[in-house]
């Protein structure tokens, strides 16, 4: 099993930036693959950013790429996902996961994942 567990997403204004964690715990050293994915009101959820572990490839949904950044701190079992120039379309819960088996052309599809923290959300305001 493995456990995620969100933090940071709170309001801020467009153009602000703000810096979401996810600090995991259990059998990591099984997943292949972590992401962020976000769900806005009444819309499917998304993938926003992923990779591969022990890769240095990133992978971005491309309404988001050049603004958010998705990195990893091995040492202390946590992804960041640093937003910045957010924009009220990013409004949205927010959502870290994980999964073992990974490839590359589905690797920012939700439902290939198989752990999920429970999201933090992230308001933007015009």
């Amino acid at each position: 099993q493995v456990q995620l567990v969100e933090s940071g997403g709170g309001s801020v204004q467009a153009g602000g930036s703000l810096r979401l964690s996810c600090a995991a715990s259990g059998y990591t050293y099984r997943m292949n693959c972590m992401g962020w994915f976000r769900q806005a009101p009444g819309k499917e959820r998304e993938g926003v950013a992923a990779f591969f572990t022990g890769s240095d490839s990133r992978y971005y949904a491309d309404s988001v790429k050049g603004r958010f950044t998705i990195s990893q701190d091995n040492a202390l079992n946590t992804v960041y996902l640093q937003m910045n120039s957010l924009k009220p379309e990013d409004t949205a819960m927010y959502y870290c996961a994980a999964r073992r088996a990974c490839f590359v052309g589905d690797i920012l599809t939700p439902e290939r994942y198989n752990y999920w923290g429970q999201g933090t959300q992230v308001t933007v305001s015009s």
